[in-house]
């Protein structure tokens, strides 16, 4: 089983960055997805990239101020988060998916909270 561990969340003010990895051995198979989950709501998903790196969809809400990318050479796939709101405040995962971005998830990391406050 591919073990998925997120890192980079924590407490920045409105406006600010955060950039968030996902990083497992062996992750240049899957593709990647973001996703997040605020409490009381549902999970939704942010963004998927494909193993290669070439190719990377967005949500349209998160067009923008959302980038995901992928170092291959450092099993590490990120999520550059910028323009951040209050409302972006939740915790975020990755899961991994080695069919592509429009298969279902095999592999989920355990979450990094992203708190948006001033």
């Amino acid at each position: 089983q591919v073990q998925l561990v997120e890192s980079g969340g924590g407490l920045v003010q409105p406006g600010g960055s955060l950039r968030l990895s996902c990083a497992a051995s062996g992750l240049t198979l899957y593709a990647v997805r973001w996703l997040r989950q605020a409490p009381g709501k549902e999970r939704e998903g942010l963004s998927c990239i494909s193993s290669s790196g070439d190719r990377a969809y967005y949500e349209n809400s998160m067009k923008g101020r959302f980038t995901t990318s992928r170092d291959n050479a450092k099993n590490t796939v990120y999520l550059q988060m910028n323009s951040l709101k209050p409302e972006d405040t939740a915790t975020y995962f990755c899961a991994a998916a080695r069919g592509g971005c429009l298969s279902t998830t095999d592999y989920w990391g355990e979450g990094t909270l992203v708190t948006v406050s001033s």
